[in-house]
């Protein structure tokens, strides 16, 4: 390819809301395009590296016996009527009418459209385990799109659904796909990477991982263990708590005045804020008069993925609602309306002589025994883990790093085989519901975390496995008929030897082309110039080490072809 010719722009600034570095470098580079909040066109290398990620992503779901397939992009409200996600489902996925007044929506995932097309495939056992995948187009109406191609509401994604007859052959399938990921991960270039617990969210399921790339802009709080091998996403993640000694007392209300706060209280009763309970007030989605509330350890936080998941349902900020024993700031377990749903987080379990809200304005309990003085007292796990806590599987300490969210694996059991009537014939004879896996990679994302994780200063440094192009040769002195013809020559060659290539040919100075080259982040630079010449030389640069060394002209192709090869074992 031609540099001249590229459709391609490199600019020295970056758009004003470009604030991590991904971001910056893919729009200074000219692989992305702003259209809309969260909508980018990609240019032509942008998009050649985004075919490189998915060919590799096709070879190792082939691998696994994938059958790739493509789902629409738009379906009927029916068809996720069974499911039961239209309604399920916010203002994220987008409904609209066609011409014909039929509610349809546009595909955000596909579990609907798998089922439907295996539902039509699959009769029998013998057909089993099945695993069909696709690299499609998708919209979410994100929110909080931001980070250029990290988090977008219009996105290619690799999604792949398996169809399984019992649950030990779904595990052994999705420990395959784990190692799979793994594969396509390190095949990228990508090298901190992890997998971690995670929670299945509205996608369902009992078992789910997610693969994270650790980095500083990530938004997603992974707990680690800094001594043996447990690692989770914040939304699950457990952690051993150290308890003070809590000492039995004699439950006396007391007058707290206009404090509320856990600190306003701690500080008046001179006490510490793990002798005292915090009470935080939710909603159930969709009906603010069923009042929700989730009492944790004055120090800790509540998590509001473990609390939905305790509760099975979804819950909201609460807004008020018109439950007149919410006294807010004053709030206990002792006395609430017996309508209030309420969830006790195991920081509470054993404590004794705790300092708790009286559900009476200006008032609160101290010394109050939560196994004592509440009636079947039970404990759920809903508080958020923290940096230092203690590690649930080693006792080490927990540390917390951010991380971008680059796959997922879920085991989803039968919750739409079942809900969507897929059954097959089994072994026995007997009808039965196929039990399914979800496994998904964000081709999008996957450039932008390469982007995140390999750069410097100058710009890009892109491995040789998803590059555009291999080599990017800078001649120097277009003008010069003798160097133009050996570039030219040189650029024919390698083209024939199937090597990538990309050719500045442009008549500029010497300092545009090698900035462009570093920004564009090529892993292999080739300079022809007059003075290498003089010797029949070229000049090669290696981006990611900035080594340089020269070579004979006629030796070029072969020292450029060992190179590539070389850098290619990296990533194997």
């Amino acid at each position: 390819m031609l540099l001249s010719k590229l459709c391609c722009e490199r600019t020295k600034d970056a758009p004003g809301d470009a604030k991590i570095k991904s971001h910056i470098l893919l729009s200074r580079a000219g692989f992305i395009k702003q259209v809309a909040n969260g909508i980018y066109s990609m240019t032509m290398p942008c998009q050649r590296m985004s075919q490189r990620i998915q060919k590799i992503i096709r070879e190792e779901m082939d691998a696994c016996d994938g059958q790739e397939v493509l789902f629409p992009v738009v379906m009927p409200r029916e068809l996720w009527e069974t499911s039961g996600r239209y309604q399920s489902i916010g203002s994220e996925m987008v409904r609209f009418k066609d011409r014909s007044n039929h509610d349809m929506l546009l595909g955000m995932t596909h579990e609907e459209a798998a089922v439907h097309m295996a539902n039509h495939i699959i009769s029998s056992y013998t057909q089993l385990p099945m695993m069909i995948y696709q690299i499609q187009t998708k919209f979410r109406d994100e929110a909080r799109a931001r980070g250029g191609l990290i988090r977008v509401r219009e996105f290619t994604m690799k999604d792949a659904y398996s169809f399984h007859t019992t649950k030990e052959d779904l595990e052994q399938y999705y420990m395959q796909i784990h190692k799979a990921y793994q594969n396509i991960f390190r095949r990228i270039g990508l090298k901190r990477f992890i997998d971690v617990k995670s929670d299945s969210g509205m996608m369902g399921g009992s078992v789910a991982h997610e693969f994270m790339l650790l980095t500083e802009v990530g938004e997603d709080s992974i707990v680690l263990c800094n001594h043996c091998d447990y690692r989770a996403n914040m939304e699950v993640a457990s952690g051993i708590i150290e308890k003070p000694i809590y000492k039995d007392e004699e439950l006396k209300l007391v007058d707290t005045g206009a404090d509320k706060t856990i600190e306003e209280v701690a500080t008046r009763l001179k006490i510490d804020a793990t002798q005292t309970a915090k009470a935080v007030v939710f909603a159930v989605k969709g009906d603010q008069d069923q009042v929700v509330i989730a009492f944790v350890r004055g120090d800790l936080e509540v998590n509001e993925a473990k609390l939905k998941k305790v509760l099975k349902k979804d819950v909201v900020a609460y807004d008020g609602g018109t439950s007149d024993s919410v006294v807010c700031g004053n709030i206990g377990p002792k006395g609430l309306d017996k309508s209030i749903i309420v969830v006790l987080d195991k920081s509470l379990e054993g404590t004794k002589g705790m300092v708790v809200g009286a559900n009476k304005e200006g008032y609160h309990y101290t010394g109050f025994n939560f196994e004592r003085d509440i009636e079947n007292a039970t404990f759920e796990d809903i508080a958020k883990t923290r940096a230092g806590d203690k590690c649930p599987i080693c006792g080490g300490d927990l540390r917390i790093e951010n991380g971008i969210e680059i796959g997922n694996i879920f085991q989803l059991g039968t919750k739409y085989t079942q809900s969507m009537g897929m059954q097959v014939t089994g072994p026995d004879g007997q009808l039965f519901n196929p039990i399914m896996g979800c496994y998904g990679i964000g081709v999008g994302r996957a450039i932008a975390s390469i982007a995140q994780e390999s750069n410097d200063d100058n710009g890009l440094i892109l491995p040789i496995t998803v590059a555009p192009w291999q080599v990017h040769i800078c001649v120097l002195r277009q003008d010069d008929e003798v160097v133009a013809s050996k570039a030219n020559a040189l650029y024919k060659d390698l083209e024939s030897n199937k090597i990538d290539v990309l050719f500045d040919d442009r008549n500029c100075g010497a300092g545009i082309k090698f900035n462009d080259a570093d920004l564009m982040g090529m892993p292999i630079r080739v300079v022809i110039s007059p003075k290498s010449l003089q010797n029949d030389e070229v000049e090669i640069t290696i981006r990611k080490t900035k080594e340089s060394f020269k070579v004979k002209y006629e030796d070029a192709i072969n020292e450029i072809k060992n190179l590539i090869a070389k850098l290619e074992e990296e990533y194997k």
